[in-house]
């Protein structure tokens, strides 16, 4: 059975080697830890204001990551990433990670959140329009996004009226 459940310290490694795998060995970005400060500080990065994030755990093991950065009024998903072999309908772990992070959102009242991914992402970006993210420009995103050098296209959910 797979839990969804918030980070805490003890995931630290499990939760780099689950995303740095994903990234590296599964879609060839030539990125390291280090590339990426806010896994050293998860706690500090997301799990402030109205951010979080979590788990999906299939007893110890991480099979999905999901993040929520509080950019002022507004979130930015980040760190998504599901273990190949636990995606898809049949097994509903980005559904349930994306379910956790919105109604955690929403609770929060932030008035919508922002993503970006890359182009090799494509079964991402069908999963984030079907969730009824809109694909944005890259100039109107909030001055506040914390953008990162791969992403090359973006999108919105418009949670309330201030998102836009």
């Amino acid at each position: 059975m797979i839990e969804i459940a918030p980070y805490t310290a003890p995931y630290r490694q499990g939760v780099a080697e689950h995303i740095l795998g994903i990234q590296r060995d599964e879609f060839g970005f030539q990125v390291t830890y280090d590339d990426q400060p806010d896994l050293k500080t998860i706690e500090s990065f997301y799990q402030s204001g109205a951010g979080g994030f979590w788990l999906a755990l299939e007893g110890e093991r991480i099979v999905g990551t999901i993040g929520l950065r509080d950019i002022g009024g507004a979130g930015a998903l980040r760190k998504m990433f599901v273990a190949s072999d636990r995606r898809g309908p049949e097994h509903r772990v980005g559904q349930r990670l994306l379910d956790t992070l919105l109604a955690h959102a929403r609770s929060r009242r932030l008035s919508g959140v922002w993503l970006g991914t890359t182009e090799k992402f494509r079964a991402a970006h069908r999963f984030y329009e079907k969730n009824g993210f809109e694909q944005v420009a890259p100039e109107i995103l909030p001055e506040t996004f914390p953008r990162m050098r791969v992403d090359t296209r973006f999108y919105r959910l418009t949670l309330s009226e201030g998102a836009r």
